[in-house]
């Protein structure tokens, strides 16, 4: 893969790094067979894409610029300015539950988000918003104190030019904490994922120390959200210990991500991009085995870090310990999951370690859809296909649908494969499947299913969802849908996409 560039303040969309796509459709296999053919030359010069299907609307989505909020506004110690009219602040309140909630799941002290915003206006849109941006970076000064600024720009803000660049510099030599530009526009990326390297991208530039004067060879940096603080035990069996990156993380623990033995993650779409960089630019290893869900996903997970760390004698002893404390609880759930079928609607490679996980517990998984999809990982390695990994180990998805949040296409795909239960991580979806009858079970704790004591506990969570199951059957009784007798009739999502003229004849 090309070197990550932190030359400069701007980073590269994920469709520009890694040919990312938001509508497909078909089996999982498929997708990886697609995916590896994308990243062949044509014999032009330019690499072959994934087909990626443009439909004729959109029911909802997500931008980038919340996902530097959930991350850079998640960060103790610093301060989030969003150059963005007032709209764009909405979300603070979702992301300052969360933040709450994740500190005292953590047990941390418990404080509210520092986000602000310029709330620009027309006045600012029309002559420039430059003078009311400095006017905010020194009232959070004065207010804060912080120890880093992040700067997050916002569509209005990226359509008029406003030289935050020149601002951030100006005030990183005045005031001498890092102050950062963080270029989270809307309209830059198709998927939001891009806001996370938005993140990370400022951080690697102007947080983490060049040339530490240390090193810890026992700390290894984990890169995560907010969930429960499960990798602390895991990596002790190893005598190591956790510096959890970039929520909730202080100003003090992102740089020293450069002092750190290597850098993991449990999720390859989070932690692609901080995890290459580190290595790259700070020669940080950074671990490219199969994300830790499942045995087999958890076996390789475990020591391919005991390489990197030099301890593979206590991983073997941790495997087999682990090996022979939960196989027989894995048993026993296998007993009362007997003709059980379940389907993931989560983030990319997240989807594909829930999906692991279910087959690791004999559930029947026939369909899932993902927010999006990357056919490569910044790393190239494909150690880290995660989603090749999951057809190797698991086998097959016969129906996997990429679809951008879309309620009427997921509602295609319930119908035709109609689980008993869902896995969701972002809630919206729930009300959908409940229409047909099929209860969701929410992972608010994203950790819960990773590792050896991850399976049992997913394997808990869906026993727990398919008591629920007569009350969603009786919502479906008396609930109407809001979609139409010829669009309930439809089994492929993607239908209006492959066929735009269906609609033009529908409106004759």
């Amino acid at each position: 893969m090309s070197k990550i560039n932190l030359d400069t303040t701007t980073v590269e969309s994920r469709e520009q790094r890694l040919g990312t796509v938001i509508s497909w459709s078909g089996s999982a296999s498929d997708l990886v067979k697609e995916s590896r053919r994308s990243q062949k030359c044509d014999g032009n010069g330019k690499r072959c894409s994934l087909c990626d299907y443009k439909g004729p609307f959109t029911q909802g989505s997500t931008c980038s610029e919340q996902m530097v909020e959930c991350q850079a506004g998640n960060v103790r110690g610093a301060v989030l300015i969003q150059h963005a009219p007032i709209g764009c602040a909405t979300s603070q309140s979702v992301f300052n539950s969360i933040y709450r909630n994740g500190l005292a799941i953590r047990g941390l002290p418990v404080e509210n988000v520092n986000i602000v915003c310029t709330n620009m206006d027309e006045g600012d849109v029309v002559f420039g918003g430059s003078a009311k941006l400095r006017g905010t970076v020194e009232d959070v000064w004065d207010h804060y104190h912080p120890k880093a600024i992040f700067i997050g720009t916002s569509c209005a803000s990226g359509i008029i030019g406003d030289d935050v660049d020149s601002v951030a510099s100006e005030y990183t030599k005045s005031l001498g904490i890092p102050v950062m530009p963080l270029y989270c526009e809307g309209f830059r990326s198709k998927h939001w994922s891009t806001g996370f390297d938005a993140t990370q991208h400022g951080i690697l530039r102007q947080i983490v120390t060049r040339d530490p004067k240390r090193k810890q060879e026992d700390l290894v940096n984990v890169i995560n959200l907010w969930g429960s603080d499960v990798f602390s035990p895991m990596l002790k069996n190893l005598n190591l210990r956790v510096n959890y990156v970039v929520d909730m993380a202080t100003v003090e623990e992102l740089a020293q991500m450069s002092e750190a033995a290597a850098t993991v993650g449990f999720c390859n779409t989070l932690g692609t991009y901080l995890g290459e960089g580190l290595e790259q630019s700070f020669g940080i290893p950074y671990l490219k085995s199969p994300q830790p869900y499942g045995i087999a996903g958890t076996d390789a997970w475990i020591r391919g870090l005991a390489e990197l760390t030099h301890r593979e004698k206590l991983a073997e002893e941790y495997i087999a310990r682990e090996h022979e404390r939960v196989k027989p609880k894995i048993a026993e759930l296998k007993k009362k999951l007997v003709d059980v079928k379940g389907l993931v609607a989560t983030g990319s490679a997240y989807s594909h370690g829930l999906i692991s996980v279910l087959k690791e517990l004999d559930i029947q998984v026939d369909g899932s859809l993902v927010f999006h999809h990357d056919p490569i990982y910044d790393s190239g390695d494909p150690q880290q296909d995660s989603l090749a990994q999951l057809v190797k180990n698991y086998g097959d998805v016969p129906n996997f649908l990429v679809s951008l949040r879309q309620p009427y296409q997921f509602y295609t795909l319930l119908k035709k494969v109609n689980p008993d239960f869902i896995l969701i991580r972002h809630n919206g979806l729930a009300p959908t499947a409940s229409r047909l009858g099929i209860p969701a079970a929410p992972l608010g704790d994203e950790h819960v299913a990773v590792g050896y004591e991850g399976i049992l506990n997913l394997g808990n969570i869906v026993l727990e969802i398919l008591k629920r199951k007569t009350f969603h059957k009786d919502v479906a009784k008396h609930t109407i849908s809001p979609y139409s007798k010829w669009w309930l009739e439809q089994t492929d999502p993607n239908i209006m996409a492959k066929h735009p003229e269906i609609i033009w004849e529908g409106s004759q």
